[in-house]
Parts: C-alpha cells; sequence; structure tokens
C-alpha cells in the first residue's frame, strides 16, 4: 500500500478504534521516509550535510568540546534490519555519528538550572517540558545531564512505548537535568533536533525498539546501543524544516480529530438516552434497526434493558379487552391453593409488600402478584439452596446427581466440564432442594443478585447449592419464561438491591424474595410479550455483532495500513500466565455469633479448637471458592473471625 492509498482510505482509518493513534504513526512515518514533503534538488542532499557535520565534529573533538563513545561509534550494521527505501536526496547515518549521546554539562554548582523529572516528559506532540529550577549543584551527580535542544526519550518501559521524548527548550540557564531513564543525544549543527524527536517516535523506531528492550517484565530498557545506532535517515537541512511544519501542522489536525471524538465520547450517554426515549415511544423492528445504524448511539445492553422494561409496564404489545384480568386468574389459584394447604401443609402465601409496589403500575388487565402466590400448588415450589448444611466436598461424585452452582445460573451452561455430582442418598436427604426441567433458578448474591436461568429440558434432576433460589411456577397464571425476563428487568433488579442485606457482601433472603411484587399480565399477553422479546433480543444481538464486525475489520485495516507503509509489523501484546498460587494464613474464632446468626465458617473453626488455616477452612465449608470468600468476608466483617497473621499469596510450583 503506498501514500496515495492511504489517503483514499483515510476515512476508516480515522474511525477505527485507536484510529487517530494510527493516523500519528503514519504521519511519522512519512516524515522520516521522504514521503510527506516533496524533495527539491536546490536544498543539496543529505550526503553533503553530512560530510559538513563530520567536519565539524572534527573540530569540537579537537577541542575538547564533544565527548566521543568508542564503543557505540565500532557498532556497525547491528540495528539495520527492515530498512525502508529512502529518497536519492536523503542519506542513512546513526545518531551516535551525528550527535553527541549522553553529553555532560560543565558549570558552576550555583548556576541555576532546571530539574525534570519523567512526570515532566509529556506523551503528546511536541509538547515541552516545564521542569522545576534548582542550583546546578544540587542535580549534577546522579541524574541525566541536557541542554536546550537536546532531544530525550524515555527508555524504560512502559514511558518508551507511550512516546515519552521532548526537545529541551527554554531550560532555567540553557542546561539541565533529570531522570535517569532517559536517553540524550546532542545534535550537531545542521541537524534539527525536533527532526530527530518524529523519528524516535515513529513506528520505524519504536516498534523494532520495543523487540530489542532487555531486563524483566515492568523493568525493561532500550538500549544505548539501539538508540545510537538504529540507522537514522538524514534529508537536505531545508527539507528537515519543512517536514517538522508539516508534521507540527497534521498533529494539530490529529489533536482536533480527537476533540471532536472526546466530544461524541461526551454526549454519547445524552445520544444512547436519547435513542432509548424515542425506541420507547415506538418499539417497532423498523426503528431498533434505525437506531443502530447511528454511529454508536446506543449501547446494547442498556436497549435490551430499556426492551425488558417495556415488557413489564405492558408497553410492548397492546392489551385486549376481550380477556379475563389477571386478578381473577390469580384469585382462583390462590383459593385452589387455600383448599390443599392443609393437608400439604404449606404456608398461606404472601401478598407482594407494600414497599415494592410504591410507584409503579400496570395497565388495567394487569395485577402485581408475588412469586409466593404464582408458585405451583405443591411442597418445595419455591426453596433456597442448602447454606451451612451437611453438603460438603467430600460429599462430592464422578458421577451421580449433578449439583447446580451459582456459576451455572449465571454461565446457563449446565453439564460442562466442572459439573460436580453428588450420591442419590444425599440427593433423598437434600429433596426439598431439588430441581428439575422448567423451573427458575435465582442468584441471591452477586453483584448484583438476581441473575436468572430455566433449569433445561433434558437434564437429569440436579440440586441447587448455596446462594441460589428456586422457584416453579405455576403454568396456568404465568409462564416461567416470561418471569425470567420480568427478574432481569431493570425495575425489578432495583427491588434486588434495595432488598439486599448483609455487610461484607450483599444479598436477599428467600423471605424479602417471597414478597417482591412481579407486574403479572394476562397468560394469552404474556406469551405475545415473550414472543416479542425474544424477537428483539435476537435483533438486538444481530446488529451488535455487525457492529462489532465493523470495528473488527476497521481496528484490522488500520493495522495493515501500518503495517503495510512502514514495513513493520505491529506486536501482539503477550498474555501474562497468572501463577499457580495457594492462600497461606491462620483463621481465628473472634466474637461468638448468636445462634440466629449464620456463621457456619465460625462454627467450623471453634470445632478446631479456635485455630485453622484458610486452605483447611475451605475443604471442610463444601463452598465453592467465591461462595467461600464471600462468607468469609461476612463473617470477619461481624468480627466472628479474625486473622491474626495478614494473608499471602504462596507460588506452588507447577507439576
Amino acid at each position: 500500500m503506498n501514500a496515495q492509498a492511504f489517503l483514499n482510505n483515510f476515512g476508516y482509518l480515522v474511525n477505527a478504534p485507536d484510529g487517530v493513534k494510527r493516523l500519528r504513526e503514519m504521519v511519522y512515518h512519512l516524515a522520516i521516509t521522504g514521503t510527506l514533503c516533496a524533495q527539491d534538488d536546490a536544498e543539496g542532499n543529505g550526503a553533503e550535510l553530512l560530510e559538513t557535520m563530520m567536519e565539524e565534529k572534527q573540530k569540537r573533538i579537537k577541542s575538547g568540546l564533544f565527548k566521543r563513545t568508542p564503543k557505540l561509534e565500532n557498532l556497525k550494521g547491528t540495528f539495520s534490519d527492515s530498512l525502508p527505501g529512502l529518497p536519492e536526496t536523503w542519506a542513512w547515518s546513526r545518531l551516535v555519528d551525528i550527535g553527541e549521546i549522553s553529553p555532560k554539562n560543565h558549570f558552576d554548582d550555583e548556576t541555576p538550572a532546571s530539574f525534570a523529572t519523567m512526570s515532566t516528559i509529556s506523551e503528546m506532540h511536541g509538547v515541552s517540558p516545564k521542569p522545576e529550577e534548582r542550583p546546578w549543584g544540587n542535580v549534577k551527580k546522579g541524574y541525566t545531564h541536557f541542554a536546550d535542544g537536546d532531544v530525550v526519550v524515555a527508555k524504560i518501559t512502559p514511558c518508551f512505548e507511550n512516546g515519552k521524548a521532548a526537545v529541551m527548550r527554554e531550560l532555567t540557564g540553557g542546561i539541565g537535568a533529570g531522570t535517569t531513564e532517559l536517553h540524550v543525544v546532542r545534535p550537531l549543527p545542521g541537524l534539527e533536533p525536533s527532526f530527530i524527536y518524529n523519528f524516535v517516535r515513529s513506528p520505524y523506531f519504536k516498534i523494532v525498539g520495543e523487540a530489542h528492550m532487555t531486563g524483566t517484565a515492568g523493568q525493561k530498557r532500550l538500549p544505548t546501543e539501539y538508540f545510537a545506532t538504529r540507522p537514522f535517515p538524514v534529508p537536505p537541512h531545508e527539507e528537515q524544516k519543512r517536514i517538522v511544519a508539516k508534521v507540527d501542522e497534521l498533529m494539530a489536525l490529529c489533536d482536533k480529530l480527537e476533540a471532536q471524538q472526546q466530544e461524541r465520547e461526551r454526549l454519547f450517554p445524552v445520544l444512547s438516552l436519547a435513542a432509548h426515549t424515542r425506541f420507547a415511544e415506538c418499539p417497532t423492528l423498523e426503528y431498533l434497526k434505525a437506531i443502530f445504524d447511528e454511529t454508536r448511539s446506543v449501547l446494547s445492553e442498556d436497549l435490551r434493558k430499556t426492551i425488558l422494561s417495556l415488557a413489564i409496564k405492558g408497553q410492548l404489545v397492546s392489551q385486549s379487552d376481550q380477556i379475563e384480568h389477571t386478578s381473577t386468574t390469580l384469585s382462583n389459584h390462590l383459593d385452589a391453593r387455600e383448599k390443599v394447604a392443609r393437608s400439604l401443609k404449606l404456608k398461606r402465601p404472601l401478598s407482594p409488600s407494600a414497599v415494592f409496589m410504591s410507584g409503579f403500575s400496570v395497565p388495567d388487565t394487569w395485577c402485581l402478584a408475588s412469586p409466593d402466590q404464582i408458585s405451583a400448588i405443591r411442597k418445595n415450589a419455591l426453596t433456597i439452596g442448602p447454606f451451612g448444611s451437611s453438603l460438603l466436598k467430600s460429599d462430592y461424585r464422578e458421577s451421580g446427581v449433578p449439583l447446580v452452582f451459582v456459576r451455572d445460573i449465571r454461565s446457563e451452561n449446565y453439564g460442562g466440564p466442572d459439573t460436580r455430582f453428588i450420591s442419590q442418598s444425599k440427593a433423598v436427604e437434600l429433596e426439598s432442594h431439588t430441581v428439575q426441567t422448567g423451573d427458575l433458578l435465582v442468584t441471591k448474591m452477586g453483584d448484583p443478585p438476581g441473575d436468572t436461568s430455566i433449569y433445561p429440558k433434558g437434564r437429569p434432576s440436579g440440586v441447587i447449592t448455596a446462594d441460589c433460589i428456586k422457584l416453579t411456577p405455576c403454568n396456568e397464571i404465568v409462564l416461567t419464561e416470561y418471569l425470567r425476563y420480568a427478574l432481569r428487568a431493570p425495575e425489578l433488579a432495583q427491588q434486588f438491591l434495595s432488598q439486599t442485606r448483609g455487610v461484607a457482601h450483599k444479598k436477599i433472603s428467600l423471605g424479602r424474595f417471597r414478597v417482591m411484587a412481579i407486574p403479572l399480565p394476562p397468560l394469552e399477553e404474556q406469551h405475545r410479550i415473550v414472543a416479542k422479546v425474544d424477537q428483539f433480543m435476537a435483533l438486538v444481538g444481530q446488529l451488535e455483532e455487525q457492529r462489532n464486525q465493523k470495528a473488527k475489520v476497521a481496528t484490522a485495516f488500520a493495522q495493515a495500513t501500518v503495517a503495510a507503509i512502514t514495513g513493520t509489523k505491529t506486536k501482539a501484546p503477550e498474555h501474562m500466565k497468572a501463577p499457580k498460587t495457594e492462600l497461606i494464613t491462620k483463621l481465628e474464632t473472634g466474637t461468638k455469633p448468636k445462634a440466629t446468626e449464620g456463621a457456619p465458617l465460625a462454627k467450623i473453626i471453634a470445632k478446631h479448637k479456635g485455630s485453622i488455616t484458610a486452605k483447611v477452612l475451605w475443604q471442610q465449608s463444601g463452598l465453592e471458592i467465591d461462595t467461600f470468600y464471600q462468607q468469609l468476608k461476612t463473617e470477619m466483617a461481624s468480627g466472628w473471625i479474625v486473622e491474626p497473621v495478614p494473608a499471602v499469596m504462596k507460588e506452588v510450583v507447577s507439576s
């Protein structure tokens, strides 16, 4: 791809994620390869300029005004890979040959000078550092020296990768010192400092430089050898000035493009809210497609919430006056339940809490019902998972009755390789926690709680574990699919949040869940609502995937453009491998909990004479690791468990 092809596709590049960043890289590369400005034979050539500079260098060496670095000068062709083509009027050289590497200043201690930390070196183009003033005697030792006209570049990660570099100007007394994590070059006359600055910020210098950094992760540094001897393109002096001016002009344009993007980001929440409002007023497939066509005008997750909110408010489908009101259907169900209550020893169903009903209205043909009221007429239609029960990790088997954890509900991935089992006899003991096809499962803990899932068809009966709520709806008055969507709506999710309890980790109790207020439409309307929600959700998923695919294509184009023009490849970030670790700490009992307070972990510690390691406690608790830590935080916050020794993570040698 040539420069013209790049310009023809400019819009694609700018609109890609990090597009302006890619554009800056392109500008720097075009600048140092002679493509940004036309050449003028009247301005001479780089070879002649180099001869003049070498003469000046020899004069300074003889007079002791130039510090030589023979070790660097003798490195020939070490970093000469992947060189781009140059105009005929340009020449190749190295910074060590045309400038002084790591120069030293010699002034009286009382001389005012500038002192620059790494934080004063900007990542933005052309920003001059703003160092503080200090006496030269206070900074001349143990720091990097520089002076007006010197070019500095950060050598340590991530400062180098982020582009921290500068041309030092307007220093106090014309001199300064600063962080030792800087490479410095003092160019000879004939070489524009700003041209060197563009060079060290170019992908030609940076990408290859990253590959040559040495040291451990987090402490990698760019070698002085690379900085000093990476081949450096030398244009005629006048052309250098024109290139620097053109780069500054284009970087100012990039600043404007970034400002426009930031303004769009600032307005995005407002535009997204407006799009949701318009969709709420006209919830149709055509309008859903239209708001996705507006560039980044909507957040998909927020739109899904809007769809569910419309569903439970009766605004997604039309109501019919020809069907029986839900209140009548619910009343008949409760009457039937009352007749069999004695034989099944059922508690009287509770009405929805007035707290939940406040400020919420539904269509005339709807009513508000509680999960307790719409449960099936049988025992254990509404139960919570065993917490602190006799279910231990030692009860796990390789086969048998599957356990259902919170993670299964959240992922809706049942029967995966991480599935745990218990014996049939243990399942009989926990019969009240059995789940079957069609049961609605809800997480009572999380951030936030309230994830839902329907236990799938074809899956054998299982047993719910800690932090799970099971609801078996009466399908004569409520569809399980509708109930699942309703519990996911933002209004009902807010009910969860407002009624959670706990110190370290919020959770909702079964008692509070039983009296939540759920908008209940007629059964026929529920069918239409579920069908419409399914249709909308499928379309949102398709449009979201299309938008993501466009972003991937744009990103790939931007990367390919940089690679094609610069001849370099962007290095993909390495994924860090997390070490295998185990928690090493001892836990002891603290304040004794009351009998009514749930402190299962403290009770286990008490059985071990009041002291136990965290690892053993977890193994004996029978809890999943996430649930274990949540409960541990709760009991420590309540003072029932204390940590006498700070916890540490010990790395385990992989086998």
